[in-house]
């Protein structure tokens, strides 16, 4: 196999976006709005038969870990969620009417912040309206992304009792050290037992995230965090990389630059972690996902159903997404949606009746067709080029006659294998599946400029 040279690193560790959308967010802009959202709601409402996917943006945190990159509001004050939750049903009411007979649901994600800051029974009452405005698909995929610190087993069975079957636990790190870095302190134990605890209530499956690059971690230690992931035997893992950006999230300058491992260790911690979880059975999935065989996850990998979106892989691929909240983000009918960023905009806009709607995008022709290549890359390891050719009506080398230099480039560093039928990432390029995808983002040139950069690194 070839070798990660310092040569290899030089050339491709470089920032770049991790294509939970194409465009990405970097290309929304406030001409896309209200206005704008209100039409593309109108034809989406006219396809009836059709699914959607719904994301629930719940931003409240009690405290803000270092490493944060998400929207949240740090506050004790209870009095806010409540007052939140009154605007986001308000919200959902407005937007399911304009939606008017398409309420049939495929796939739900509650995402923060921390979902579980709100108590048991405001859990219970977000759910139970949701359920009496859509209609869930038997099947649906109803995930939910919980802290195990502020999380209990009453949280827990209140997730259960309206609906949701798969829940991912925020870990990052056992180790004491880094994570007195991060600002997060969570034992093993009761991570441990809040497995436990959603095992035994059923739900369907459980996944941990981990994040590798963080300050003081240790190729050993790192290893020990991994054995006792293992122990704990969830159906998916996902081991992000991650992306420290000060200059967009000042609170992170909390973290020593000077103990934040280079592009070499960080490539290592995750070489570490697809040895660990491959050899104890786990399927590879994407860039940094791994998952049992029998998990969902796992079988779409298998027969290229799988999809990504603004929340990350998914099973079940619905054709639009309608986001609730401040900051959560929508894709509906070819335009990307994206809510007021501020409590109290997003709040008043709510009051007032008026979609609180802030930015967006509206995806062109061409967008379409680099979107479905980018995600198939990215989802699948893999582009069907005759399947490709057939579904846009393209020719594909001459659709793309930009890339064929890249890709010889990226061939010959033994990243892509590439024929007349496909595009296929090697196991060895596999970590560097964003760089492969970045040679089709026709937006990505303009954002390549060093200072006050938009992405994080690809390694």
């Amino acid at each position: 196999m070839t070798a990660i040279t310092a040569d290899l690193l030089a050339r491709y560790d470089r920032p770049g976006p991790r294509y939970t959308s194409y465009p990405t967010a970097a290309e929304f802009h406030a001409d896309v709005g209200a206005g704008a959202y209100a039409e593309h709601l109108a034809r989406a409402a006219t396809r009836v038969d059709e699914p959607l996917g719904l994301y629930v943006h719940l931003p409240f945190c009690q405290n803000r870990c270092h490493y944060c990159g998400c929207n949240v509001v740090i506050t004790k004050q209870r009095g806010v969620a409540r007052d939140y939750l009154t605007a986001l049903q308000g919200e959902i009411r407005d937007v399911a009417a304009r939606l008017g007979k398409r309420r049939t649901v495929r796939q739900m994600h509650w995402g923060g912040g921390t979902p579980t800051y709100l108590w048991p029974e405001q859990i219970r009452e977000l759910g139970a309206f949701l359920h009496a405005t859509f209609e869930f698909e038997p099947e649906a995929e109803l995930a939910v992304e919980v802290d195990p610190r502020v999380t209990t087993a009453r949280h827990l069975r209140a997730l259960r009792d309206v609906g949701f079957n798969r829940i991912s636990l925020g870990v990052q790190d056992f180790t004491p050290a880094v994570q007195v870095a991060i600002g997060r302190l969570q034992g093993y134990e009761e991570t441990a037992d809040l497995v436990a605890e959603a095992r035994a209530l059923g739900f369907g499956s459980i996944n941990l995230d981990l994040i590798y690059g963080l300050p003081h971690q240790t190729a050993e230690a790192f290893a020990g965090t991994l054995e006792q992931t293992l122990v704990l035997r969830p159906d998916r893992v996902a081991v992000y990389g991650y992306a420290h950006m000060p200059w967009l999230k000042p609170h992170q300058r909390k973290i020593d630059d000077e103990a934040l491992s280079d592009a070499r260790e960080r490539l290592e911690l995750l070489a570490a972690a697809g040895r660990a979880f491959t050899g104890d059975g786990y399927v590879a999935i994407g860039m940094d996902h791994f998952a049992l065989p029998e998990d969902e996850l796992g079988r779409a990998r298998n027969n290229g159903t799988l999809w990504r979106n603004f929340m990350g892989y998914t099973v079940r691929h619905a054709p639009d997404t309608v986001a609730f909240g401040m900051s959560a983000i929508g894709d509906v009918d070819g335009a990307y949606i994206q809510n007021e960023h501020k409590l109290n905009r997003y709040r008043d806009a709510v009051a007032a009746h008026r979609l609180p709607a802030a930015r967006g995008f509206l995806l062109s022709a061409d967008d379409r067709i680099r979107r479905h290549v980018i995600t198939a890359l990215m989802c699948n390891g893999r582009l069907d080029i005759p399947a490709t050719e057939a579904e846009l009506g393209i020719d594909f080398e001459a659709y793309f006659e930009d890339a064929r230099e890249p890709l010889e480039a990226l061939e010959k560093d033994g990243f892509l294998t590439r024929s007349a039928d496909a595009l296929a990432v090697t196991e060895f390029g596999a970590p560097f599946v964003r760089n492969v995808a970045m040679v089709f983002d026709a937006y990505l040139a303009k954002h390549e400029t060093g200072e006050g950069q938009r992405f994080s690194r690809t390694v």
